[in-house]
């Protein structure tokens, strides 16, 4: 059986109870799931489920198994008469032409659309395109057919009459298309002029946008790449009146078919690069929706330009018309659609645990710095919050600390883990996993008897206690973690009587101070017992009338002494 005959059907539920809806019909099987697990998990959808259609070629109806479901897939027969369903209302074919109704469109035509590298806008605006639509009857009644059952049973009508009832809407918006082409009514921008054709429409009592979508339709059709597309309706927007209604009139007619490029995943692909990962993809989504908000928060942190790399190419001069007022919707909906991603379970960085929370961190300051206008910063917090559960379920944490042998690069590792994930309950998770790493018997054995010098020893300890303070984990639990990090390296300091060594030393007396210090303010060493020997050794030294002289005798070295013990809570 060849794979013409064989496709993948995604169906949702809004509600509880209420009628599946057929939202896409695919030949590709992950793209289907894919596209149900993101339904799903954008909070719209009560319940979802793929089936498999395989035709039979002798009754030439579709056997259907369902290959996944989740969510509320049982219904409660108890129905609250109140709720009404939500059902599809199109009745003339000026109703197709609707942002909702070009939606579902996409989905149920999704692979005829696919294969000719066409969008619905297209679709509805070009009499070629209607007429091989026209010619693909199974393909049509196929669709026709699933649309029509979850309308039946909302309605209480039988399928075959919503059925007539979609045949005779399509039949007509094909003629009409088909008369308009032939009667020559949709503007010629290469003979006329884009914007002398829109002022001249928008002082017209006509179907305004109608009109100049076919008009677009015809400018983008020899276009072979979605690319070429978005660079062919970027120049009419060049062109486009300077301002009042006319400009808003071609800003809106532009946006429908560039929205439903930038919506698909081919169009995507061609415009950003085949090659990207997601989280590749949705760094380049966020340059595209906020190239301002990107550019200033990679001058306060250049780091970041690595990970949100610029654009190029249609992209970037796509990313340039965004900045600018005129193409809102379809900023809001890249923002949209970055967020519907972050909550998928989909991996970031599928082969790199370290760039996926590289990337995390970036696309969340990211979005943050772009939030308010574009998205509520709620939204925001609460998709990163849900993706943070990624990086502290075991499943990345055993990926993430793989190759990391060394115990203390997997405290080091798991530290740096906290510091990037986002919600209380994603803290306390990482904090666990902070805690299993540092108490295990694994760890201080190699603090204790590693081959590193008790100096460095301590100096690390110091840098990992602080790095803890500072991940964000609740204070009870980062002074558990403190504590027990401090209590390790007077442990060190006492089986190497590191203090003692120092105190026998012949250097300078200054010098010998300063280094103390250090130790005390727990700059090179833990706070806790050796900390706190420090001190003491500290206080015992400036007792010392040699030092008290040499102090006097030497005012920056007494400036940094004194800045040295008001960190260290001595009196200065």
């Amino acid at each position: 059986m060849n794979r013409a005959q064989v496709h993948f059907e995604v169906f949702t539920r809004r509600k509880i109870n209420a009628p599946w809806a057929l939202e896409m019909a695919t030949e590709d099987r992950e793209r289907a799931i894919a596209e149900a697990e993101e339904l799903l998990a954008s909070s719209q959808r009560a319940a979802i489920k793929v089936s498999k259609e395989t035709l039979d070629p002798v009754t030439r109806g579709f056997r259907s198994i369902i290959i996944l479901s989740k969510g509320a897939v049982e219904t409660n027969n108890r129905r609250k008469a109140e709720e009404p369903e939500e059902t599809a209302h199109c009745i003339t074919p000026q109703d197709l032409y609707s942002v909702h109704a070009r939606d579902r469109i996409g989905r149920l035509l999704d692979g005829w659309l696919h294969r000719r590298r066409v969008t619905p806008f297209e679709l509805l605006h070009r009499p070629d395109l209607a007429e091989d639509l026209d010619a693909s009857s199974v393909e049509l009644r196929h669709a026709i057919q699933k649309i029509s059952i979850p309308e039946a049973q909302a309605k209480g009508l039988s399928t075959h009459e919503v059925m007539r009832t979609f045949q005779g809407l399509i039949a007509r918006s094909i003629e009409r298309v088909i008369k308009d082409g032939k009667a020559k009514i949709f503007p010629d921008f290469a003979s006329a002029g884009f914007a002398d054709t829109v002022n001249r429409i928008s002082e017209e009592d006509v179907e305004r946008l109608y009109l100049l979508g076919g008009g677009i339709a015809a400018y983008m059709a020899d276009a072979q790449a979605w690319s070429e597309k978005v660079g062919l309706i970027l120049d009419l927007a060049d062109q486009a009146p300077a301002a009042g209604r006319p400009r808003g009139l071609a800003l809106t007619a532009l946006e429908q078919p560039l929205s439903e490029i930038m919506g698909s995943r081919g169009g995507l692909a061609d415009l950003l690069g085949a090659d990207l990962d997601l989280g590749g993809s949705l760094a380049a989504l966020i340059r595209l929706a906020a190239a301002g908000s990107v550019r200033a928060l990679i001058r306060y942190d250049p780091g970041l330009a690595e990970t949100l790399p610029p654009l190029t190419g249609p992209a970037a001069r796509l990313a340039d018309w965004l900045e600018r007022e005129g193409f809102e919707n379809l900023r809001q909906g890249l923002m949209r659609r970055v967020l519907r991603e972050l909550l998928t379970p989909r991996r970031l960085r599928p082969k790199d645990p370290d760039g996926e929370i590289a990337i995390l961190r970036a696309l969340a300051m990211a979005m943050t710095a772009a939030a308010g206008k574009l998205l509520p910063l709620e939204e925001v917090q609460a998709a990163f919050i849900e993706r943070s559960k990624t990086l502290v379920g075991g499943d990345f944490v055993e990926t993430y600390l793989k190759d990391r042998n060394d115990p203390l690069a997997e405290a080091q590792a798991l530290v740096r883990l906290a510091e990037n994930v986002a919600g209380a309950v994603n803290k306390k998770a990482a904090g666990r996993w902070i805690g299993g790493a540092i108490n295990s018997l694994h760890f201080e054995t190699e603090l204790r008897y590693g081959a590193e010098t008790p100096a460095n020893k301590l100096a690390i300890l110091a840098s990992l206690q602080r790095a803890v303070a500072k991940a964000g984990l609740a204070e009870a639990e980062a002074t558990v973690l403190i504590v027990k990090l401090g209590e390790l390296g007077g442990t060190i300091e006492s089986d190497s009587r590191f203090l003692a060594l120092i105190n026998q030393a012949n250097g300078p007396v200054l010098e010998r101070l300063t280094f103390v210090l250090r130790l005390a303010s727990g700059e090179s060493a833990p706070r806790g017992p050796a900390a706190e020997r420090a001190k003491t050794e500290a206080l015992r030294l400036l007792r010392i009338p040699e030092t008290r002289a040499q102090l006097v005798g030497a005012p920056k070295v007494l400036e940094s002494v004194k800045s040295m013990m008001s960190q260290a809570g001595l009196a200065a």
